[in-house]
């Protein structure tokens, strides 16, 4: 029989899972074909006070991979050069393999399964994630290989929006639109959105299950 893990806010809150925001910024939108030229992660923790809140923040400017698709409307849209010779990029190889350091150590940590990709429109950037370590031949992806939570469809349902600038103004978090499109500014900000939803879920009673909610009122009111 395999040992019962210890229980801890994190894994009891996502039935196992780690979750960790993803953000990437790309030269299009083919994740086979186009280059991926940044990626963040912010990990997440429960607090003292069992709020979920950004926990350790890691990013990386990318070298195309050899052969890569470039579209120009999307540099002109991030305002990326990939061609700057001044940019710190590494391999992807690298950014995965530092990242994933991280995430299996929050994993451990947290006595969790595996982890989960958070993100804005979660398709587009699980793709890409998922297309850079076929490329790099990664075989221990520390995430779940299609489960995600998408923080566009969820603050269409807590705040009306599904822009994330939007979204993060309805929550009351700050957001510059002049530092956007980088992709560690926009992980930080979809880890704030990410735990604004979560906790503003919580605070209504949502979570812990109702059964352990204490009632309203007492027996006396209640006759």
């Amino acid at each position: 029989m395999s040992e019962q893990k210890p229980s801890t806010p994190m894994n009891q809150r996502f039935r196992g899972f780690y979750p960790v925001v993803i953000d990437v910024e790309t030269a299009g939108f083919n994740d086979q074909t186009d280059a991926l030229l940044e990626i963040a992660a912010v990990t997440l923790k429960v607090d003292q006070n069992g709020w979920l809140v950004p926990d350790q923040s890691i990013a990386f400017e990318i070298e195309p991979f050899e052969g890569a698709n470039i579209e120009e409307s999307s540099l002109q849209f991030t305002g990326i050069d990939p061609f700057n010779p001044f940019r710190d990029a590494v391999s992807e190889q690298k950014a995965l393999n530092d990242i994933f350091q991280l995430v299996r150590k929050g994993i451990k940590n947290t006595h969790c399964n595996r982890a989960i990709v958070v993100a804005h429109n979660a398709h587009f950037d699980h793709g890409f994630l998922k297309a850079a370590v076929e490329r790099c031949e990664i075989k221990r992806d520390p995430f779940h290989p299609f489960s995600s939570f998408d923080t566009a469809s969820l603050s269409g349902l807590a705040f009306g929006q599904t822009v994330l600038a939007k979204a993060c103004k309805s929550a009351g978090i700050e957001f510059d639109n002049h530092e956007a499109h980088s992709a560690l500014y926009d992980t930080q900000k979809t880890a704030e959105l990410f735990c604004a939803i979560v906790n503003k879920w919580k605070s209504m009673g949502g979570w812990p299950p109702a059964e352990q909610v204490p009632k309203a009122g007492n027996d006396e009111c209640d006759h």
